[in-house]
Parts: structure tokens; C-alpha cells; sequence
């Protein structure tokens, strides 16, 4: 990886806003360009020479997808928006006629909003009951899965990586468990896809989503994995071209096979080539290698932030690149604020995980998310800021 493969770095910025956003290689830059330059036609819809192209690139694409998370087939990795899409699917056109009302999802307080919202809805339009695991200081343990499981549970659908206290959780171990008590697992891989090698056979998960932009790809592109099996009896949400054989009359609609069943419409041709290219992208670095300097950074960031009496960080036991902390008696943002002063751009809110306040009982939180691309020199750019609170205080007045 060089620092010149990124045109963002070549400003005077300091991006450690990784958990929301990921900035984009020069090659996925050029991939998605070359489609709207050279080739932009529609795909599966053309009989001439720059459709026929598009067809190969887009699924060319979906067979690095299948590859990249290590998938049975092609046919299992249906192109979406992002997480939030691919997780309402998931919920609404799988488990929406899987589930009754006396059955019980498990999530914890730690979810981002697309992997409680959705579960919520059914909970309201069913009447089957959302539960929480208790966490043990902040994390989930195989343990309280265990205990939390009753004859009742259907799904337990969490997250590979938290985007606020940012623990790993024991994903294959509650897969295991889940299914020899005929558990459906669904996994929410925003966090974890594009930080940790991630293969679906191997953990056994039932449903993946993740992002393209949260791994160097573009916005609006996302991937729903689901076991073949499963994806065949998930009805579409979304109904149009692309993904019927027929349609004479109400009685007489015929769909697609997958997974052109499932994406109904005219699909994000560029999001999904440029999403192959930032594949290509990650696996030239090396997904162990991206994990092993992610280690090392936060224990870098971690060494010095911890010296600083007046900051409160959340999850300093995690072990992924997220760091969430305040500083005492200032209000998160006005930080950001000040931080934002010398070019360096850290996250500050809620993060999207709006019950999680339930759990720590704060509200509001800085985080800081690294990548591949950052540095320790940067690291040591936002420490002496963060180390100087009468200057911080001075400067937001």
C-alpha cells in the first residue's frame, strides 16, 4: 500500500472517521470512471458489444465477492444499497414469514440501528419478542448467549464487530451452538468485512450483510449472503425489471432464478465493479496483514491515551480499530469541533447506536476508527491536541 493510491491523503487531513466511511484508492477511483466512460450500458438488458461488457464486469464482481468472503457459490451473494438494505431484507422478506408471535429474536444493546430497527418492526407487526443479551462489561460472551437462549429463540442477529465499544464477537462459537438448537444466525459484517478476513463457510452463518464503503469501495453498494437454500425462500421486497421471467396476469407472476431474483430493478453497475476493484485493493495488502497493523496501531493509540487523566474511554479491553472515549466536562462534538480545527476528522455523537446508552450509560461518545492507510505519526498529531484541555477549552469559546 502506498499513501499515493489515495487522492484523499493528499490533502492536509487526518481521517480517523474509518467506521463511517473509508476513503477510496486511486484504482477503484478509475475502475468506476472507466464504466461511465467507456461502457455504460445496462446490465442483463443489452444485445450489443458495451452490454456484453457490462454483464462480465458486474458479475465478475459478484464472483470477488463470493471468493472474498469465501461463499458456496456466486448465486449466493446478491448486490444491495448497504448493510441497512441487505439486513432489512434479511428481516422483512425472510424472517417476516418465518417467524410467529411467540417466537424470540436476540440482539444486544450494542447494535447499530440496521440491526435493530428492523427487528423492532417485526416485534411490532408480529408480535414475536425482541430480547437482549446482557452484556459482561460491554461485551458479549458465549456464556450469556447460552443463558439467554430459550425454546423460543428463532434468530440471534448480531454484529461481527460493534461500531461504538468495537469487540469481536465469538461469531462461530454461537453459530455452533445456535444451530445445534435450530437457531437461525445472522450477522451484521459492517465492522468486521472489511477489517478481518471473514470466510461464511467456516463460521457457518446463515445471513451476511456489509458495505462497500466501509472497505474502500463506493457508496450505495452492499452485499446480502445468504446459504442458498435460505435466499430461495427469501421473498423480494422490491418487485420490477430485471427480476421476472413473466407477468401476463396477478395469478400468473413468474421471478427469475438467483440472484436476479433479489435485485429487482436497474442495479449500481459502477458500485458494484468499483466494489470488485477495492477487492482487488484489500487483497493485494493482505487481510491478515490489514488486521496485524490495526493491532498495532491501537496499541499505539491505546499506550498514549491512556496517560491522559481526563479521558474516559469506553473499550479499552477491544481489540479492533475502534476507540470510543470523552473528555471530562466537554461535550463530545464541541471536541470534534476543535479537533476539526487542525484537520483531523474523528466521529462524534451516538454512532447509530442509540440504545447502547442503556448499557454504559453515557450518551455521546468521540471515536476514533483507523485504517490501513493511517499512521502513528498521526496518532501522535491528535495526542498532543487531545493532551492540552485548557487550550481545547480556549479555542471553543
Amino acid at each position: 500500500m502506498n499513501i499515493k493510491d489515495f487522492p484523499m491523503l493528499q490533502k492536509d487531513i487526518i481521517y480517523f472517521d474509518n467506521g463511517a466511511t473509508t476513503l477510496k484508492p486511486q484504482q477503484v477511483i478509475d475502475k468506476i470512471c472507466d464504466y461511465y466512460q467507456n461502457y455504460s450500458a445496462n446490465a442483463h438488458r443489452g444485445d450489443y458489444d458495451i452490454s456484453f461488457k457490462v454483464d462480465q464486469e458486474y458479475e465478475l464482481a459478484r464472483e470477488k465477492v463470493k471468493k472474498f468472503i469465501n461463499a458456496k457459490e456466486k448465486e449466493e451473494i446478491i448486490f444491495t444499497s448497504g448493510t441497512t438494505e441487505s439486513l432489512n431484507m434479511i428481516a422483512n422478506g425472510f424472517f417476516k414469514n418465518y417467524l410467529e408471535s411467540s417466537d424470540e429474536i436476540l440482539i444486544t444493546t450494542s447494535e447499530h440501528a440496521s440491526n435493530v430497527l428492523p427487528w423492532f418492526h417485526l416485534q411490532n407487526t408480529l408480535g414475536c419478542l425482541v430480547k437482549f443479551i446482557p452484556l459482561e462489561n460491554h461485551y458479549v460472551t458465549i456464556e450469556n448467549v447460552i443463558k439467554s437462549i430459550t425454546p423460543n429463540t428463532k434468530v440471534i442477529a448480531l454484529a461481527g464487530i460493534t461500531n461504538v465499544l468495537g469487540d469481536e464477537r465469538p461469531i462461530k462459537e454461537i453459530t455452533k451452538y445456535a444451530h445445534e438448537h435450530n437457531i437461525f444466525v445472522v450477522m451484521d459484517g459492517a465492522q468486521s468485512v472489511p477489517h478481518r478476513k471473514t470466510d461464511v463457510q467456516d463460521l457457518d452463518i446463515d445471513f451476511l450483510a456489509f458495505s462497500g464503503h466501509k472497505m474502500c469501495g463506493p457508496t450505495g453498494i452492499g452485499v446480502l449472503y445468504g446459504k442458498k437454500e435460505l435466499l430461495e425462500e427469501l421473498e423480494p421486497i422490491n418487485l420490477g425489471g430485471g427480476m421476472n421471467e413473466s407477468f401476463d396476469r396477478p395469478d400468473a407472476v413468474y421471478f427469475k432464478e438467483l440472484p436476479a431474483r433479489l435485485e429487482a430493478g436497474t442495479p449500481h453497475i459502477a458500485g458494484a465493479i468499483g466494489l470488485g476493484a477495492a477487492i482487488d485493493y484489500l487483497e493485494s495488502i493482505g487481510m491478515d496483514n490489514i488486521r496485524e497493523y490495526e493491532n498495532k496501531l491501537r496499541k499505539y493509540a491505546m499506550e498514549k491515551l491512556i496517560t491522559i487523566p481526563y479521558l474516559d474511554i469506553l473499550n479499552i479491553e477491544s481489540d479492533s480499530a475502534i476507540i470510543a472515549f470523552n473528555v471530562d466536562d466537554i461535550f463530545s462534538q464541541d471536541v470534534a469541533y476543535y479537533l476539526n480545527k487542525y484537520n483531523i476528522c474523528v466521529r462524534a455523537g451516538n454512532h447509530c447506536a442509540k440504545i447502547l446508552k442503556n448499557e454504559t450509560g453515557v450518551k455521546n461518545s468521540l471515536r476514533i476508527s483507523f485504517y490501513f492507510y493511517n499512521t502513528e505519526e498521526e496518532i501522535d498529531e491528535l495526542i498532543d491536541l487531545l493532551k492540552n484541555k485548557e487550550k481545547m477549552k480556549i479555542e471553543m469559546i
